[in-house]
């Protein structure tokens, strides 16, 4: 077959001079240049982005696999988004990363491509960029953190959220909050907890974009760069069977990861990015699915925030492939993988070793998991909600209205102890989504007030247009489309409202009339900082509503591998 390196290093002339002289200096040798598969090696390794701090050693792996198997590996950065220090959100540069991705492959003599993704948003970043260009692609995740050891007990990232209101509440000092954080964050790796980025290693292995494994093995165990460089040898083979993206990310994949991210308590955040995944690799998914793929799957994995263990404890346990076996009736076992063997074949002789972690669907940890999409008033394109991280007894709740203009408002007056909240009040921020803040941050899990937390109260209705972490938890509803910023419903929803939530009808409703809501909307006028240059000002312009997929709407679809115009 020819490959598409070949119109780079197989020329004659000039040309050919030009491109493999230049990489000569790098001592690469001319042998490299017979026409081997070249394969790129995605790195998001970044000193700010503590997740992937490893990633150095795991390219590393992944080159040597390359080299094992005839190919010749060469290795480039793209913007890496560190989800713990990026500011405002690495939400708001998901996009961007995504266009890095896709321009670096296309624009290079690439005929593959490995990504080395773990932080949060480096995984979707680095797939939707993938996608676009559609060349063959296998994807390796940096793995999780060993869980932390805090004075006698595990803990992780969860415990975040935990502290913070122990803190606020006076059961915890700071000194406290300074001894746990070293013990907090141990090893290398992401969030040790079934967060986003452990949701998005599943994502992978679920959609078959990565090796059997993947999504569990820690950063700090051994196993994980055998893994990388096995991954080396195969995305070779993978180019000699031209494998591509748009082979693997069929309808029946989309819908085994919405399955499988349900019954492993996966992250909100995972409903926004594969929408923006399945948006560029061309497959017709929409919020809907989610509600209807996971409504009756149980949680079978019990890992924090919705269970007890971590993903130390899931890899020990029998990993993914023992979810996928537990869950064999429920998924198109067909699919193929990167591996070129269905998903059938690579989980057929996994075990579970551990039915304290992985449970079965006839006795789950929870029979309540998955997501629950609302419509209604407040919500016309729809919310997401967790319920395998909410309380019971709110699923179905009435509550006047706490307005939060936006995210300055909250820390203003949340804590004011002249706020008129108790514990049946529905809280709602505004101006916290894709337009708005802009970028969508991780706010939507507001804090309990100081005053009710005192009063022993742990959980309450929390409705924004914003996302929140993997690792959150609460009754909390999410990603309100259209936002406020948009001047959907929830712009003009006033302190003292009546909201009612019904999770079991799907129902997010603000009681008021549609005349009243009328004149509201005619007299509203948006109230969130317009951006008037660069990158900001193009997302502000540009970005759709989460029920989309908050991606580009001039992003959609896929502008294929092939370069515009040769300067040579």
């Amino acid at each position: 077959m020819k490959l598409r390196s070949s119109g780079w290093f197989g020329r004659t002339g000039k040309d050919g001079l030009i491109y493999r002289a230049w990489m000569k200096n790098q001592g690469t040798p001319p042998h490299l240049f017979d026409g081997r598969p070249v394969i790129g090696i995605c790195n998001t390794w970044s000193e700010l982005t503590p997740c992937n701090g490893h990633f150095r050693e795991l390219a590393q792996s992944v080159k040597n696999g390359i080299y094992e198997a005839g190919g010749f590996p060469v290795e480039f950065p793209v913007m890496s988004l560190g989800e713990t220090l990026i500011k405002p959100t690495a939400m708001l540069f998901r996009n961007l990363a995504s266009m890095d991705v896709e321009e670096s492959i296309r624009a290079n003599p690439i005929d593959g491509v490995v990504l080395l993704c773990g932080c949060d948003k480096t995984t979707p970043s680095l797939v939707m960029g993938a996608c676009s260009v559609n060349l063959p692609t296998l994807v390796v995740s940096g793995g999780p953190m060993l869980t932390g050891k805090f004075r006698g007990r595990n803990i992780g990232t969860s415990d975040v959220w935990r502290f913070s209101e122990d803190v606020r509440s006076g059961k915890m000092s700071q000194d406290e909050i300074f001894a746990a954080e070293a013990a907090m964050c141990r090893s290398d790796g992401h969030c040790a907890v079934m967060g986003t980025a452990s949701s998005m290693a599943c994502m992978i292995e679920s959609l078959g974009l990565s090796l059997p494994e993947n999504a569990a093995i820690p950063a700090a165990d051994a196993r994980r760069k055998t893994l990388a460089h096995m991954s080396g040898r195969r995305i070779v083979d993978m180019v000699k069977e031209d494998l591509k993206l748009s082979d693997i990310l069929t309808r029946q994949a989309f819908e085994n990861a919405i399955i499988i991210n349900s019954a492993v308590g996966g992250s909100t955040n995972f409903v926004i990015h594969l929408l923006a995944i399945a948006g560029r690799i061309g497959v017709d998914l929409t919020i809907e699915d989610f509600d209807r793929l996971s409504k009756n799957i149980p949680l079978i994995a019990n890992l924090q925030p919705s269970g007890k263990y971590f993903m130390e404890d899931l890899y020990y346990a029998g990993g993914l492939p023992a979810v996928m076996k537990a869950l064999k009736a429920l998924l198109h076992n067909s699919c193929i993988t990167v591996n070129g063997r269905t998903i059938e074949q690579n989980y057929e002789h996994s075990e579970n070793y551990n039915e304290e972690v992985i449970s079965t669907v006839e006795s789950p940890f929870n029979p309540v998991a998955g997501f629950v999409i609302l419509k209604g008033n407040l919500c016309e394109n729809g919310a997401v909600l967790k319920p395998s991280a909410a309380t019971p007894a709110l699923m179905r709740h009435t509550g006047k209205a706490i307005v939060f203009e936006d995210i300055e408002d909250l820390k203003h007056r949340l804590d004011d102890p002249n706020l008129d909240v108790d514990e049946n009040s529905v809280m709602i921020l505004k101006n916290v989504g894709p337009k708005g803040y802009p970028g969508m941050p991780e706010v939507g899990n507001i804090g309990i007030p100081k005053k009710l937390l005192e009063k022993g109260v742990t959980d309450m209705v929390r409705i924004s247009d914003g996302r929140m972490s993997g690792t959150g938890f609460g009754t909390v509803v999410l990603h309100v489309s259209p936002e406020a910023a948009a001047g959907g419903t929830l712009a003009v929803v006033q302190d003292g409202d009546i909201i009612t939530l019904d999770v079991d009808k799907r129902i997010l409703h603000l009681e008021v009339s549609d005349e009243e809501l009328s004149k509201r909307k005619q007299l509203w006028k948006p109230t969130h900082k317009v951006e008037k240059r660069g990158y900001v000002q193009l997302y502000q312009q540009h970005v759709e509503q989460a029920h989309l997929g908050a991606d580009f709407d001039f992003l959609k679809g896929a502008s294929g591998s092939n370069v515009v115009r040769d300067s040579h």
